[in-house]
């Protein structure tokens, strides 16, 4: 085997960052060919804006932990100078600075299921749908019951998982109305991994009409 220089475990997180692999997906998929604004709602230190920031996207982001933001600053500066600091803020998901429409892109990688209940939950739905450009995708991960109903119950509140966390769980149901509701029309079918029924991590990715 001829040695590789570098190996891919070094290339690829240096060109995407730790990126989760279901946004990784969109990517390939060709889901951000057209959408150039682009917010991490949730963004912690930009692990999901490596490639974006890298490819002169115009990347947002917002965290509610001023460290954070202060991380993603600091990758951006590095990757993508041009960008105002500005950009990244510190702030709730059911309060975001910015216009309506005025993204093309909202991604919301395992953090919706910090809601307080359903009320918090769709407050910050409402919020991401707000600043969403038509033609726009959300990207949503988050946990669910689906595929562990037996041991966690019902849906639309805080449970405690198998995994000793505790988070607020969605259905396909819940989804498929909101989507509906919003008049949003499902990108990919709805699809759930379920990590050794100790927790469910489902995928929710739709667009604005």
């Amino acid at each position: 085997m001829t040695p590789m220089d570098p190996p891919p475990g070094v290339d690829l997180p240096a060109m995407f960052g730790d990126i989760d692999i279901y946004l990784f997906d969109q990517l390939l998929r060709g889901r951000f060919d057209r959408r150039p604004r682009v917010l991490d709602a949730g963004c912690g230190g930009g692990r999901n804006l490596v490639y974006f920031l890298r490819r002169g996207f115009s990347c947002f982001g917002v965290d509610r932990d001023p460290a954070a933001i202060d991380q993603a600053r600091a990758l951006s500066a590095r990757l993508a100078p041009q960008l105002p600091a500005d950009n990244f803020r510190v702030g709730e998901l059911d309060q975001l600075p910015w216009d309506a429409a005025s993204k093309n892109a909202v991604v919301c990688s395992a953090v919706l299921h910090f809601a307080r209940d359903l009320a918090h939950f769709d407050c910050m739905v409402d919020e991401l749908w707000r600043v969403l450009a038509p033609g726009g995708m959300l990207f949503a991960r988050l946990a669910s019951n689906i595929g562990i109903e037996e041991a966690v119950g019902a849906a639309g509140r805080r449970v405690r998982l198998p995994d000793g966390s505790d988070r607020f769980i969605v259905d396909e149901a819940m989804l498929l109305e909101r989507t509906r509701r919003m008049g949003g029309e499902l990108l990919d079918p709805v699809k759930t991994t379920n990590v050794q029924q100790q927790r469910c991590m489902t995928t929710w990715v739709l667009t604005k009409r």
